[in-house]
């Protein structure tokens, strides 16, 4: 019998071997697929970095392809001129455009600074009084705690000093009122614990975060935002430099050819004399409140929760002397996305 098991083995062994056989065969299925998916995964992400190299080739097939066009439009006498001056204005637009940018940056961080301030001013208030209100419940849980034990102790004294007959008949009842006071005292101990518990949370209260602004607070602000828009398109519109610079900003070099070296010099000219006036100019601040009044007047909006105005309602430029007067042309500046004004709004 010994030998035949040795040979053949016994069924608990063939059953035992049957079942790791199993177990690796189902792991060896769990591992292909495994595989499987790691090999779909990774030809998915060289997809992509084959998309991603083709981009990149056509791009710089495309910056080669100007670079070229320019090199060859530098060699041409009758363009050389032409292309400094497409820089110059495309750089008197950038510069516009920052200082636009700048410009309202500051004025939206200057409201939202103000919104908190007044928010912080407004929670302090709150806190302090709340603070107050607690403390004087304090002061008169203490005061009547105060009073209570005096009169205990004037009670106590009163029994101690009491003849034996009186006394006889009056334990019960003052032993009944010292109870009651010492009731009361216990009552008003555990109300002032919970009043300064009460304190000390007022006065631990974090102060509220910064809210973001309202309807009528971005409307403002994009009102200011468009009369410093038109500040710089009436400084630099004369001679039409403010729509040459707008036309080199959206236009690629070679679409405009600004004349020979005589006209190009004159254009030149007059940027750096623009320039140099706007950088020197004085205080605007007045000016700016008072053009962003006259266009808060005529802005409309298309619903209630929009902040940014119809394009045709703020069209009307103001241009506001140094002696107060008042003229006004068309000019559609968010329409037309002057100073890339339309990106710099509050939404």
């Amino acid at each position: 019998m010994t030998s035949l098991t040795a040979i053949f083995g016994s069924s608990a062994n063939k059953a035992d071997a049957g079942e790791a056989e199993s177990e690796k065969l189902l792991h060896l299925y769990w591992n292909r697929a495994e595989l499987k998916k790691e090999f779909s995964r990774m030809r998915s992400e060289q997809f992509k970095l084959k998309d991603c190299i083709k981009e990149h080739e056509g791009a710089t097939a495309r910056l080669q392809q100007k670079l070229e066009f320019l090199e060859n439009l530098l060699l041409d006498p009758d363009w050389v001129h032409s292309i400094v001056t497409h820089f110059q204005l495309r750089g008197l637009n950038l510069r516009c455009e920052a200082k636009l940018a700048k410009f309202a940056e500051q004025l939206k961080q200057q409201r939202e600074q103000k919104q908190h301030r007044q928010l912080l001013r407004a929670w302090d208030e709150q806190r302090t009084a709340e603070a107050e209100a607690i403390e004087r419940e304090i002061s008169g849980s203490r005061l009547k705690v105060q009073l209570l034990e005096d009169r205990l102790q004037v009670e106590r004294h009163r029994l101690a000093t009491m003849n034996g007959l009186l006394k006889l008949f009056r334990r019960r009842s003052l032993t009944a009122l010292l109870d009651k006071i010492a009731a009361d005292i216990g009552a008003s101990a555990r109300e002032e614990r919970s009043l300064l518990q009460r304190y000390d949370e007022v006065q631990n209260r974090q102060p509220p975060d910064t809210q973001g602004l309202d309807i009528a607070a971005k409307r403002l602000i994009n009102c200011m935002i468009i009369a410093y828009a038109q500040q710089l398109y009436l400084h630099f519109y004369r001679d039409e430099v403010a729509a040459m610079a707008k036309e080199a900003g959206a236009k690629s070099v070679g679409a405009i050819n600004y004349g020979g070296k005589e006209s190009s010099d004159a254009i030149l000219l007059l940027i750096k004399k623009r320039l140099a006036s706007f950088e020197n100019g004085g205080d605007i601040a007045d000016i700016l409140q008072r053009r962003a009044r006259l266009i808060a007047e005529q802005a409309r909006f298309s619903s209630d929760e929009d902040t940014v105005p119809v394009t045709d309602s703020v069209a009307t430029v103001f241009d506001i002397r140094q002696d107060g007067t008042v003229t006004t042309s068309n000019g559609d500046l968010l329409g037309e996305d002057y100073w890339s004004l339309s990106k710099v709004l509050s939404r």
